[in-house]
This record gives C-alpha cells, structure tokens and sequence, in this order.
C-alpha cells in the first residue's frame, strides 16, 4: 500500500506567500483531476464498462483509491453519453475500532445513495489464518462473495472496484513468481457464475497520482486493520520492485500494463490459447513472402476509433501530455 503523502510533503515551507501557495494547489488539483477523470474516461469507453441504464455499484472500502473512483464516477455522470445510477455500497466487516461514522456521514454530505452491509468476516479470518500469515487471499474471497451476492440483491448490473494500473501490473508478476501463470486483472470481468460483471475504472490510474488526489481532497482514510499491519506481504515485495524499475527506467510500469493488452499467442507458449501441432508450411503460392517481425499480427480489440468514444466521456479537451498516456499507446 502506497503511503500517502502529507500536504506538508507535498508544499514544504517557503517563502512563497500564501496565495502563490494557495495558486499552485488549485493548479495541480486541476491537473490530476483532469488526468483521473481521462484516464477513467478511456478505460470505461475502451471496454464499455458502462452501458446505457446500468446501476453501478460503487465499492467503498474506506481507502483512497476506493474514494477517488466514487469521485471521478461522479464527475463523469454529470456529461457522460450515457445514463446510469450510483450506489456505493461498504462492507463493515466488524474489524475491532472500526470507525462506522465516517462512511455513512462522507456518503450523506455528498448525497450519494449507499448501503452498510454488515457481515463479521474479521473473526472468520482471524480464525482460519495462523497468526503471521498473509491474510489477504482469505479476506478478499470472503468480501467479494458478499458483494456479488449483494450486488444481486440491488439490482445493480455492474460491480465497479477501485484497482488502479499498479494493483494489475502487480499482480502480473504475482502470478508470474508465485503462480506459474501469465494473469493479471481485467478492467472488466464477468464472475465465474456468469451472475455478476465486474469493472475497474481506475486500470489506466497510477497509483501515485491517486495518492496525491487523495490528499488534496482531504478523503476520511480508513485504515485496514487486516492487511494494512502486515508487513513483507509478497505484493510489497513486487511493488517495491516495480517502483524501483520505474525509477531506474521511467514509465516501466506503464509499458508493461501496455504489454498485456497486445498478445501475441503465437509468439508465447499455450497450447490451448495457439495451435502450434497443426502448423503447416505452404510454398507453393507465389504471393507468399517471407513476414518480417513488425507484420506479425497481434490480439487487439479492433479496429474502432477510440478517440472518439473517448471524448463522448471525457469531452474533446487536449489531452495533458505525460509518459504514462504516451507508454499505453491509446
């Protein structure tokens, strides 16, 4: 989990006076707002995450990445091409010092239909994982179980989740290390049971530009008494690693979140996913010609002009230019 940065981190003392000091913060709050909402804008327009009549259900852990979406989905409702409903629903799961006040009265003050499904999955924790160990996998499980099943209960037909680009690239290379297997997070999935579709508009979001908003917008950060007091989990191990690349190697992170968009399964390994036993080789038609690397074809979502269903979303202002939107490649 990413600390996020005090404001006094952010604008240290100088001797700019208040109002230049005062300027210089309206002006990156503007920037990161404008880049979130882009960035939240192309994803749910790439992978229609958000459909004409949908009831969104907004999943509000307390933290800041869960905080930042509901606020980036409600701007985008005021001039979206689409109508659609939001409702953000929280999970108490009666962690010991839960703050149950803060929630509801955030909700309250901005006038967002919500919900406080209570369900005790803290001492099933406690009791089915040793003292010590990564709690993480039993926690998620039994939160998300809850959330589709409520999900059902409201009717809502989408299921929106706050992982952001770092959480996905992330857990790429879980899998990788410790799975065996290429798999990260979809911006959109639908659930095993095929009874719920899920969507993470924060995919194209960096971490740290979150952290930042979060900060600015003075979000009622709740700390997670599970995972947040665990220290050496095996996805800090990753994401320390993964800042240190980006560090060594600006934009990094952002071009392997774009490598796992264009796939090319005949230059991998997976048999289910390439027929590589019924490989044939054919000399005799005289157009044939050698194919140089670059004409290769890869696995993309077609041919669409994602420009323009971009700015049905985000409006046809230019652009910010940063390494981020310049490494995906959308």
């Amino acid at each position: 989990m990413t600390n996020i940065p005090s404001s006094n981190t952010l604008y240290p003392s100088s001797n700019v006076s208040n109002k230049d000091s005062d300027r210089k913060q309206r002006l990156e709050l503007n920037k990161l707002r404008k880049r979130l909402r882009r960035h939240v804008g192309q994803a749910i327009a790439e992978y229609s995450m958000i459909e004409e009549g949908d009831k969104v259900m907004v999943c509000l852990s307390g933290g800041k990445d869960s905080y930042a979406m509901l606020d980036i989905l409600l701007n985008l409702q005021k001039s979206a091409p689409v109508n659609f409903e939001l409702v953000a629903v929280n999970m108490d799961q009666k962690q010991p010092g839960f703050p149950e006040e803060i929630l509801p009265n955030y909700l309250e003050s901005l006038g967002v239909p919500y919900y406080i499904v209570e369900k005790d999955t803290y001492t099933v924790v406690k009791s089915l994982v040793p003292e010590g160990k990564t709690t993480c996998g039993v926690c998620s499980r039994l939160r998300r179980g809850t959330l589709y099943g409520f999900a059902e209960e409201i009717g809502a037909t989408k299921v929106a989740l706050g992982h952001h680009k770092d959480d996905i690239v992330e857990t790429l290379f879980l899998n990788m290390f410790h799975g065996g297997r290429l798999k990260a997070m979809p911006p959109k999935l639908l659930s095993d049971d095929k009874r719920n579709i899920i969507i993470r508009p924060m995919a194209f979001c960096r971490e740290s530009d979150i952290a930042r908003y979060a900060v600015y917008q003075q979000f009622p950060i709740i700390p997670c008494n599970l995972c947040g007091s665990q220290e050496n989990l095996q996805r800090q191990s990753v994401k320390s690693m993964l800042q240190q690349w980006d560090k060594d190697t600006p934009g990094r992170t952002d071009n392997i979140f774009s490598a796992i968009s264009k796939i090319s399964p005949s230059q991998l390994a997976d048999k289910d996913l390439f027929d590589f036993t019924h490989l044939t080789i054919d000399r005799l038609s005289e157009d044939k010609k050698p194919l140089k690397f670059e004409d290769n074809k890869t696995v993309t979502s077609g041919n669409i002009n994602k420009a323009s269903v971009v700015e049905q979303w985000v409006g046809a202002e230019e652009p910010e230019i940063d390494n981020s939107i310049q490494a995906i490649n959308l």
